[in-house]
């Protein structure tokens, strides 16, 4: 179902959020009119990106076409302080926007707006993105460098306590080894090298030699029991601190100076995304609805990271609806294929199991591609494949003639298949 609303804001957003089953919701108005009309702390995530300063000429004019930048500022300041009554304390805001120049000078919008936000309106200021955009279009200007970047700045209402799940945007990480029977870390460590420096070192006392040995024993029976992925040790005399050497400043160095070592474990499920994302612009698809639609993948983080399951993402901007449309593909169609399933010829549109003469068997190559449907104009139902995860990836290549993320454990597909399937679901392993 989908509705376009231009009137009673206030009742069908009741109605809305008190059904058990999403659909996209369209409040067709002024943001600042419309948003005064939703209740207090009923958002649980906000994503947006305004029209910038004097960079387009819309149809209706608004938000974005003011003489002077002060009162462009002054315009999305105020929108930004409903949103902030209508977040939830436990909310995220995630603001893209780019900068303008005015006689020469670049103007800096982006951060005088987030400085107004932080000093004047008390939102906490928890990241500062910076959208890197590949391949972006051609500057024609002799006398600066190109401009490739625009911030996404991640505000919250609340310093702790806000809905933030990183597991949900890790990498997934290359898994340790036995290497002729030592327990060999992702990126290759063993700890040879860190036993011989112990071992040699004159910076460390006997004692501190000894509590540095059973600190690495300790670490490599995690890397061997999966607890973690990776490690580093850091050795007083060997290495340097990874951030300042003052105690008065950095633990690190503190515990560095008393300790002897410190150990850093990489988290098992993986690397959190940096504040740097580079990201293909949107400048190839929607052209004949919106001239500067923003791309999918710049939202992805965001909603993933920021929303709980079933929450609600508000964007007073809609544009083309990018926003609106990561929040309905954050949950994909799943299938799972067996080899054997993907050399069979597809019949139509069923599946056909028959030509499986032996059920899978752990040891098997797995796969897991993940599709999302669509409906169109036309009432049909296209799938489009958005994902494939492989414990070979030399049987994607063999079936599919595709590139896929190499290695993946078995466990780690059986998880995302278990987050994805119904309770009715059933599966076995033989």
């Amino acid at each position: 179902m989908n509705t376009i609303v231009t009137r009673q804001y206030s009742f069908v957003f009741e109605q809305y959020r008190n059904q058990d089953q999403r659909y996209p919701l369209l409040l067709l108005g002024d943001a600042s009119q419309v948003l005064r009309e939703i209740p207090d702390s009923s958002i649980d995530c906000v994503m947006t990106s305004p029209p910038y300063w004097r960079k387009r000429e819309y149809e209706n004019g608004g938000i974005g076409g003011e003489k002077d930048f002060r009162e462009y500022i002054h315009h999305i300041v105020r929108i930004f302080c409903e949103v902030k009554r209508v977040l939830k304390p436990t909310g995220s805001f995630w603001l893209n926007i780019g900068d303008s120049y005015h006689r020469k000078t670049l103007l800096g919008i982006p951060w005088r707006i987030a400085l107004e936000l932080i000093d004047h309106h008390d939102w906490i200021l928890r990241n500062a993105v910076v959208w890197n955009k590949v391949k972006s279009g051609m500057d024609s200007t002799t006398d600066r460098l190109a401009n490739g970047y625009e911030m996404v700045f991640h505000f919250v209402k609340q310093p702790k306590g806000y809905y933030y799940n990183a597991d949900a945007v890790r990498s997934h990480p290359r898994s340790a080894k036995v290497v002729n029977g030592s327990v060999v870390s992702a990126t290759g460590v063993s700890g040879i090298r860190y036993r011989r420096q112990i071992e040699l070192s004159t910076a460390l006392s006997e004692e501190e030699k000894r509590a540095a040995r059973e600190s690495l024993d300790k670490i490599l029976a995690e890397v061997a029991a999966g607890q973690i992925s990776d490690f580093r040790m850091i050795l007083r005399g060997q290495q340097r601190t990874t951030h300042s050497d003052s105690v008065h400043v950095s633990g690190r160095a503190k515990e560095l100076h008393e300790k002897g070592f410190y150990v850093l474990r990489y988290h098992p499920n993986g690397c959190k995304p940096t504040d740097v994302w580079d990201i293909l612009p949107e400048d190839t698809q929607r052209r004949n609805s919106h001239v500067a639609p923003y791309p999918i993948d710049l939202c992805r983080i965001p909603i993933l990271a920021t929303c709980p399951p079933e929450g609600i993402v508000l964007d007073p901007f809609c544009g083309t609806g990018i926003t609106l449309h990561t929040s309905l593909t954050v949950d994909l169609l799943v299938f799972t294929f067996h080899n054997s399933i993907l050399r069979s010829p597809w019949k139509g549109v069923q599946l056909c199991f028959t030509h499986l003469n032996d059920p899978a068997v752990i040891g098997d190559s797995m796969h897991l591609h993940v599709y999302q449907m669509r409906k169109t104009t036309d009432e049909s139902l296209p799938i489009t494949m958005r994902s494939r995860l492989s414990t070979d990836a030399r049987g994607i290549a063999a079936c599919l003639g595709l590139q896929a993320e190499a290695r993946v454990e078995l466990k780690q597909i059986l998880e995302l298949l278990q987050a994805k399937i119904s309770s009715t679901t059933r599966f076995t392993l033989v």
